[in-house]
């Protein structure tokens, strides 16, 4: 069994999980930064592919990405970075990142990659729903990974029973219609929250973009298996230019 079904089977409430960058904000502070997240608890990693475009980012993990660029890191140097990767870390792994460097790469090259150093799932915002079952899912399939689609307050009933049919680890549920980034609270996004919970998916979900504060992660946990919180922990590797005690603050800042 994949290590998110397993994470999910053991665990259904109160999930947290953490975007970072690879190679931020030194190129080689992939392992250590994993090795601190896993070491306070985090149940679930998110790694981010630095790209020169990112649509979907606010300025903290634009800004993050760009750094990560300048330092070097390729996806070629990621999996050499992940190649022992499971020595040491057992939680599951997502790659989030856009198609573009993913194509550069390769995508049957990338799934190998993802494969041999124990990655279990990936994360591509860009990458047409159709165009993924026609064309990716087979290949995705064939290394034994997991495509998590995301969902936003637009998306339609229909398309979200579709995602939720061809879903086999978390739907990422996108809390607002907007870039990534902190926010206060998440009183407006209520009535959104509880219109999925009434549609009974297979699937859990997991709710990102905005957590950055106990409110909003409380919130997040009513109404969800867990939280994903990027920027939040960008910013606190801002404010304290080491991996260890930036976890520590961002735990701090959720539960304060």
């Amino acid at each position: 069994m994949n290590r998110i079904n397993k994470l999910f089977q053991n665990k259904d409430k109160n999930i947290l999980s953490i975007y970072f960058t690879a190679g931020y904000p030194k190129p080689d502070d992939t392992i250590p930064t994993l090795e601190a997240l896993q070491k306070n608890g985090i149940d679930l990693v998110e790694i981010g592919i630095p790209f020169s475009d990112p649509m979907a980012d606010g300025v903290v993990i634009q800004q993050s990405g760009q750094t990560a660029l300048k330092n070097g890191m390729t996806l070629r140097k990621l999996f050499s970075q992940l190649k022992d990767v499971r020595k040491t870390i057992e939680i599951p792994l997502v790659m989030m990142g856009y198609l573009n460097p993913i194509m550069q790469f390769g995508f049957e090259e990338f799934c190998l990659e993802c494969k041999k150093t124990g990655v279990d799932a990936m994360i591509i915002p860009d990458l047409p729903m159709s165009d993924y079952l026609s064309d990716y899912k087979p290949i995705v399939d064939k290394y034994g990974l997991e495509f998590i689609f995301l969902i936003t307050p637009e998306t339609s009933e229909e398309r979200i029973r579709e995602i939720d049919n061809n879903t086999n680890g978390f739907i990422y549920m996108v809390s607002s219609a907007a870039v990534t980034g902190t926010q206060n609270s998440f009183d407006r996004q209520i009535e959104y929250f509880t219109r999925i919970n009434s549609m009974n998916l297979k699937n859990p979900r997991l709710i990102g973009f905005g957590v950055s504060n106990k409110a909003t992660k409380d919130m997040v946990f009513k109404y969800s298996s867990g939280a994903i919180v990027g920027s939040a922990f960008i910013k606190a590797l801002n404010e304290t230019g080491d991996v260890e005690k930036a976890v520590l603050l961002l735990l701090e800042k959720l539960e304060n």
